[in-house]
């Protein structure tokens, strides 16, 4: 088989940090199939990957929210006999609102674009995987999967799925040569409002938080050398630890701290609503 022909699958890919992950692979020459909501810019990219590596570039415009679009996908990469060795499951949904003032509608659809639709789509290509082995899947994950977060007490939910379901599935398709990863991202610099934010929260926020840029080959790198868990900056590693150490006051402490901070942010940008993007 010529893995010259494979392709690396990658969800939201129109902006943010699924944009960079596009970048990254095109200059490991790795051809391309992105995916994002219509109107989002997606050909633009397409065009400037196309201008400056020698890589193929697909690109479909689904809402991933839709399960039928989940199915046309995979039916139509299937159509254009494109075969897909690594598949990056990024598109996610977040919010930074409380509960109680959260519409049940956006929460079924962030539960549909967070879980279900990584778990269609890792059901519907695995077959195809398991066909160009050594193969890979990389689910993105976030740091907030591991605490608990008033105002994003469903987006880390999800994360907390993604996390769990990665390394279970990882465990069954280590036999088919799937390579399945988990990268847990902590807070990112994904547009210029969620930058100008970032810059306002105390020291140890700002010095955690990282560029997509940055991170992208940091992951790419460790997927492929089949790295089960990736948690890109010191810092956010370094959190994790304590969180298993921490008595639960100061880890009550600890979250109060992020939402103050989270809180000074909304105030400074306005950025509050549902389906906010400074969720990583």
């Amino acid at each position: 088989m010529n893995r010259n022909k494979f392709y690396t699958l990658i969800t939201g890919a129109s902006d943010g940090f699924g944009k960079a992950l596009a970048i990254e692979c095109a200059r490991r020459n790795m051809n391309l199939i992105l995916v994002a909501l219509p109107r989002t810019n997606l050909s633009s990219l397409a065009t400037f990957i196309r201008k400056n590596f020698t890589v193929d570039v697909n690109i479909f415009e689904k809402d991933l929210t839709k399960e039928t679009d989940c199915y046309d996908l995979h039916l139509e990469i299937l159509d254009a006999a494109l075969q897909v060795n690594i598949l990056i499951n990024n598109a996610g949904m977040g919010n930074t609102q409380f509960f109680s003032e959260t519409s049940p509608e956006f929460f079924k659809q962030q539960i549909k674009l967070n879980v279900l639709a990584t778990t269609l789509l890792s059901s519907l290509f695995i077959p195809e995987l398991k066909k160009c082995a050594p193969a890979y899947i990389l689910n993105v994950g976030s740091l907030s999967g591991f605490f608990y977060l008033p105002q994003k007490q469903v987006y880390c939910a999800t994360k907390s799925f993604i996390y769990s379901f990665s390394k279970s599935l990882r465990r069954e398709l280590r036999q088919d040569n799937i390579s399945v990863s988990v990268v847990c991202p902590g807070g990112m610099n994904t547009n210029f409002r969620v930058s100008f934010a970032n810059r306002q929260v105390n020291f140890f926020s700002r010095v955690s938080i990282l560029n997509p840029e940055e991170v992208a080959p940091i992951v790419i790198e460790k997927m492929l050398n089949r790295k089960e868990v990736i948690i890109p900056g010191t810092l956010n590693r370094v959190s994790i630890i304590l969180d298993k150490l921490l008595p639960p006051f100061l880890k009550n402490l600890f979250t109060d701290r992020i939402m103050k901070d989270l809180k000074t942010s909304q105030q400074i940008t306005g950025i509050n609503s549902q389906g906010s993007p400074m969720a990583a």
